[in-house]
């Protein structure tokens, strides 16, 4: 149950006890911030393996593909989701402006006028006009920075906004830039497998030349056939998958799915040099994920102060002045002014506030926790992809040393079953086995790009967007207060 304790204008002896009061409140108060929680988790020293190279800030440059760069710069533009996830910042810079308000004093203008008049059968009355103006002003004094602590909280959760919108222009950099390369994968893929339908074509019309003379077994013939026939069946699915692809990067564009792409790459790239990882305390300073959930804590923290006020007394100041006349003409010629001031301070509130500091107590411990966890998913996803790249150069060197040695090995068989030497299922599981492998190969060549992407992605900070740029310039030129927290 709040005390309130008013002082006006007029009774000057009623600013006393307020006084007294006030001077009691400042003696009680104590400190509203919190202890600074320690990070859950140690940093590492480095990780297990690093590059020399430095990528640019757009990492997806460094594959140096003009074709890649204008498709990430559409998808920037264009992308629903990207967009999305600005107009949640803009919500939250809203959201800042609007509780930074109460750090000053509020100011409302109030005019009115009535006219009374009547009638009757046969009789007229004269009319009664009633005019009335006035202002007033309230204002809240911030005491034990409670107003600011909000307003800093606010702020600081619209930084971790922004910090969110970096994070899902890297994430989605990175998705157009794997589809990308996927789609010339799977291009690459569905010639290759069009090249070995040929190929089993030319087979199969050899073993049907041989059957009609007598030299080959009706099962050899079946064999084949049913190779061709799998291998036919893998280039309508390679169809399908390469359509479905070109569908992904054009919903990622901000088109609808039959638009597709106007730019196509048929072959995959060459990597550039391994970047350098730098040490794990850079990467938690420079990645957006990780820095939105430091910016929540702080938020965390900034709303536990801002709970612990609120156990304590407010001081609030109101002014007024008020005019009125029954005629319009001298209105503005008599003010009456007041001025009070209002100090409520809880006595019983059943424990209301106390739960509400446990409440946001409870609620920086988790996000206290959300951190750590993000630095660790950040370490995580770093050696992650260091450790399958170096693994996946190691499986492509043995795929091509199995290639190698598969298409020798169905020269050989092939050469001798025609001289008689050798059935024909050996030659059919040679064939079978080097196809499979050529395929296996151009896959695996693929998934080396995409730790190399993963990589990037996992080591990058954030880049300014085009719509960072324009948001920066207009706040340039329209300078003030309650701008909001600019881009970083």
């Amino acid at each position: 149950m709040p005390m309130t304790v008013a002082a006006s204008s007029h009774p000057p002896h009623t600013a006393r006890p307020l006084l007294a009061v006030l001077a009691l409140a400042l003696m009680a108060g104590c400190t509203t911030r919190g202890e600074q929680p320690e990070p859950p988790v140690e940093l590492g020293l480095n990780f297990s393996e690093a590059g020399d190279a430095q990528p640019p800030e757009r990492w997806w440059r460094a594959f140096s593909d003009s074709k890649l760069n204008a498709l990430v710069g559409r998808a920037l533009q264009a992308n629903l989701d990207l967009k999305t996830a600005w107009q949640r910042l803009r919500e939250a810079r809203a959201v800042t402006n609007r509780q930074s308000a109460a750090l000053f004093p509020s100011l409302e203008a109030t005019a009115e006028v009535n006219t009374e008049s009547g009638g009757a059968s046969g009789a007229t009355f004269d009319s009664d006009s009633f005019a009335q103006g006035g202002l007033s002003a309230a204002y809240e004094i911030d005491l034990w920075g409670r107003i600011r602590a909000r307003t800093e909280a606010e702020s600081l959760r619209a930084r971790a906004t922004h910090a969110d919108y970096r994070a899902a222009t890297l994430s989605l950099a990175a998705e157009v830039t794997r589809i990308w390369y996927r789609l010339a994968e799977a291009r690459a893929r569905r010639d290759l497998i069009a090249e070995q339908a040929a190929t089993n074509e030319k087979v199969l019309a050899l073993i049907e030349t041989q059957f009609g003379h007598g030299q080959a077994r009706s099962a050899d013939l079946l064999r084949q056939r049913r190779l061709l026939e799998s291998v036919r069946q893998q280039h309508h699915a390679a169809e399908a998958h390469l359509q479905t692809l070109e569908h992904q990067l054009a919903v990622l564009l901000g088109r609808r799915p039959q638009q597709g792409v106007d730019a196509r790459r048929d072959s995959l790239p060459a990597l550039p040099a391994l970047p350098a990882t730098g040490l794990p305390a850079e990467l938690v300073q420079r990645r957006p994920d990780v820095r939105s959930a430091w910016l929540r804590l702080r938020a965390a923290d900034r709303e536990v102060a801002a709970a612990v006020s609120n156990q304590f007394p407010r001081l609030s100041l109101s002014a007024s002045a008020v005019t009125t006349d029954r005629g319009a003409a001298q209105l503005y010629d008599d003010w009456a002014l007041s001025f009070a001031a209002n100090l409520a301070a809880p006595l019983i509130d059943a424990g209301r506030r106390e739960a509400e500091v446990a409440r946001t107590r409870a609620v920086e411990r988790q996000r206290l926790f959300e951190y750590g966890q993000a630095v660790l998913t950040a370490f995580r996803e770093a050696e992650d992809a260091l450790i399958r790249e170096r693994g996946q150069r190691r499986e492509l060197a043995s795929l091509r040393e199995q290639v190698r040695l598969a298409a020798q090995s169905y020269s050989e068989l092939r050469r001798r079953y025609l001289k008689g030497d050798a059935a024909y299922l050996d030659v059919l599981t040679a064939l079978a086995d080097t196809q499979a492998l050529r395929r296996d190969l151009l896959a695996a060549r693929m998934d080396l790009v995409a730790y190399r992407i993963a990589l990037y992605r996992a080591l990058a900070g954030g880049f300014r967007t085009e719509r960072e740029a324009d948001l920066a310039r207009a706040g340039n030129r329209r300078p003030g207060p309650g701008a909001g927290p600019q881009p970083e």
